[in-house]
């Protein structure tokens, strides 16, 4: 045999034991736990929305999950996971061996916020209630919120958000900005409201801005879901005989810290949201109302009332005439006990 031969030989046979021999060693370091004595802990990473499979590796190794850059570059490239990796806040630990990283990863197992919007919020409040969650950004929302060009992406002829953003249960992600949160909870309003039922409103008098306006007002006026017809029917009435709607909650509308104290010369107050002084609707909604306020403005109760006080208890007490609704106003507010 020639030596040519006989040294290409053994240059086959080490490229073959050297082979061997990596793939050993990213066998035995793919299944061995980061830090075998780990206490188990979970460890949130937080994986920024466009971050590079570099970028990535970066955040793992600086929360403790990477021993061996190298290798992990390695196991990831024979996994075909260099770009596969979803952007997100990821539940992991040092107990847990890199191929278990990689294919949690992959699986795109993110964390999921199940965050509750309730009826009637205003789109300040709103944005109080998602700004816990970090990757939500409040002053972004505020801003967008009368941003003219974005509202006319979401189909909203309006000078705000308010009233759009249906509440619901939703379920967010940190990959998410802001923007695409705003854009899904007006998704749902346009799911929840149908065109059968813009055309009724349509047909009741009312633009879509109008309708929802109408439905944030009655949303304002009760929590109570039996109630709402009869609220819309007051609202509707008093608008048929040119009556101001006198609504307490659009008198406040835009103030801050009230804190439920609305006061005569809250009802005094000259703008025009105060529906004490102007005539007819506001100029927009003053809260994001529900499905319910939203029917209840199209199906309003076929009764003849004008006036109603809280009983105190969650109900109101309806009247026709504004005799019986001071005497209702002097027993309900004066005479409780």
């Amino acid at each position: 045999m020639k030596k040519s031969t006989k040294i290409a030989i053994y240059i086959i046979v080490a490229c073959v034991v050297i082979i061997i021999g990596f793939f050993i060693v990213i066998l035995n370091y793919a299944a061995t736990p980061i830090n075998p004595n780990g206490n188990k802990a979970a460890v949130i990473v937080d994986i920024p929305t466009g971050s590079s499979f570099v970028k990535t590796t970066e955040i793992l190794n600086k929360a403790g999950l990477i021993k061996s850059r190298f290798l992990f570059y390695c196991l990831a490239f024979t996994k075909g996971a260099t770009n596969a990796f979803r952007a997100g806040e990821y539940q992991l630990s040092d107990s847990m061996t890199p191929v278990e990283i990689i294919d949690k990863l992959l699986s795109r197992e993110i964390k999921l916020y199940h965050i509750a919007i309730p009826e009637n919020l205003t789109t300040k409040e709103i944005a109080e209630r998602l700004v816990v969650f970090k990757f939500f950004d409040k002053e972004t929302f505020l801003t967008l919120a009368i941003d003219h060009d974005f509202l006319n992406t979401l189909g909203i002829k309006a000078k705000s958000i308010e009233g759009y953003l249906f509440p619901e249960n939703y379920i967010f992600d940190s990959s998410m900005d802001t923007r695409l949160i705003m854009k899904i909870m007006v998704h749902h309003f346009w799911k929840r409201v149908t065109p059968e039922m813009m055309k009724g409103a349509e047909e009741l008098g009312f633009d879509i801005n109008q309708f929802v306006t109408f439905a944030s007002i009655v949303g304002k006026a009760t929590d109570n879901r039996a109630e709402k017809p009869l609220i819309s029917a007051v609202f509707h009435n008093r608008l048929k005989k040119g009556m101001r709607l006198q609504s307490d909650a659009t008198a406040v509308y835009e103030l801050e810290n009230i804190n439920g104290k609305i006061t005569k010369n809250h009802l005094k107050r000259n703008s025009p949201y105060n529906t004490y002084m102007i005539s007819g609707l506001p100029p927009s909604p003053i809260a994001n109302p529900g499905i319910d306020s939203l029917n209840a403005v199209l199906y309003p109760a076929k009764v003849d009332y004008l006036y109603f006080v809280s009983k105190g208890d969650g109900s109101n007490y309806f009247s026709s005439s504004l005799e019986m609704h001071n005497r209702a106003i002097n027993y309900y507010r004066h005479n409780k006990n």
